[in-house]
């Protein structure tokens, strides 16, 4: 996955140099910035979604898809995890904030679209990719295998979007 890095953001009504790099020139004001840091992911979803958290679905929402497989297999490492992680939602949704590009497409939409819809392939349609959307609308998501795959790299692949869009 590729990591993002996000520009400290303008003073208010400072204009951007000249010379400044294509990420600094997007963001024209102070305000522009603090809206378009504001919707990656949500600490309210996180909650809603940490109460399946035996099964490691709020860690993949907020990136973490290495201990997401960890609690799935482990429930929450035997529920302990589980609770542990009541206290650290918010602190996972500021880093996934810092991580992950903000942008046109929403991590959160994505996210329900390939929990509810993903076997279908419908989250691909969202993300632009309409020829890996179609291949899952007809294998019903590779079987299986290709979900497993995007629950791994949503995140990162809502971000390249972000960035290419």
């Amino acid at each position: 996955m590729s990591k993002v890095r996000h520009l400290p953001p303008p003073q208010s009504g400072q204009a951007i140099p000249p010379g400044a790099p294509d990420e600094a020139r997007a963001i024209a004001t102070a305000s522009d910035y603090t809206r378009a840091m504001a919707a990656t992911h949500s600490t309210a979803v996180g909650y809603v979604i940490w109460i399946f958290g035996f099964m490691g679905s709020h860690r993949f929402y907020f990136g973490k898809p290495l201990t997401g497989t960890l609690y799935f297999f482990t429930l929450g490492l035997l529920g302990i995890g589980w609770i542990v992680d009541l206290f650290l939602i918010p602190a996972m949704s500021r880093n996934a904030e810092l991580e992950f590009r903000p942008g046109a497409y929403d991590y959160t939409l994505a996210w329900v679209l390939l929990t509810f819809l993903g076997v279908l392939g419908i989250h691909r349609f969202y993300l632009g990719k309409w020829v890996t959307g179609l291949l899952y609308l007809v294998s019903g998501g590779l079987v299986g295998l290709g979900l497993l795959y995007d629950y791994w790299t949503l995140n990162a692949t809502v971000s390249e979007s972000n960035a290419a869009a």
